[in-house]
């Protein structure tokens, strides 16, 4: 499976939470998929989903779930101790690991070569770290938010991007929309 598969596999789960989605054509893939006021579209900062969510998830009550690449987080590697040491039992990081920068033409990331997210993660000091296959996403998943426990999720799948168009929403009208939703 390719990440835009996952994300159509696991769209039903996500409906329920809120989810900020990484930069680019994964925020494009899940807008196309299943476009809902509680998902934040990121369009310009790499490596930020995962610092957006912890913060969001530290500040109320709802489950959070970021969404990001392994690219993405090997750019911002100070947020796995961060989450380490900032626990927020509702809040889930879905690392969708397919060894590439996905958005910036599949450049092979140093996670398709030598270098373990999970191993990194559980070597900042999280807790509850799970690996699984593409296929796996959805059930492991939803065991995670029924754990009420701050996971880390790294799922392995194949390289490659479907051709889809860019969100052409307004950056404000997506702040504004996903913030009613945070309030609801």
């Amino acid at each position: 499976m390719i990440r835009s598969e996952i994300l159509r596999d696991i769209a039903p789960i996500l409906r329920d939470h809120l989810v900020i989605c990484n930069i680019g054509l994964p925020s494009q893939e899940l807008h196309m998929i299943d476009d809902q006021p509680t998902n934040f579209y990121m369009l310009g900062t790499m490596g930020l989903s995962s610092s957006i969510g912890l913060g969001l998830a530290l500040s109320q009550p709802k489950t959070v779930i970021s969404i990001d690449g392994d690219g993405s987080v090997l750019t911002n590697l100070g947020t796995l101790p961060t989450i380490a040491n900032n626990v927020a039992d509702n809040y889930i990081l879905l690392i969708i690991d397919n060894g590439s920068y996905g958005s910036t033409g599949d450049q092979p990331t140093y996670a398709g070569k030598k270098t373990k997210l999970e191993k990194v993660a559980v070597a900042c000091g999280c807790e509850n770290v799970l690996v699984c296959r593409d296929v796996d996403t959805g059930k492991v998943l939803q065991e995670a938010i029924d754990s009420k426990k701050m996971t880390v999720i790294v799922v392995k799948c194949d390289s490659g991007n479907i051709k889809l168009p860019v969100i052409t929403m307004d950056p404000v009208v997506i702040r504004d929309r996903f913030m009613k939703a945070v309030s609801a």
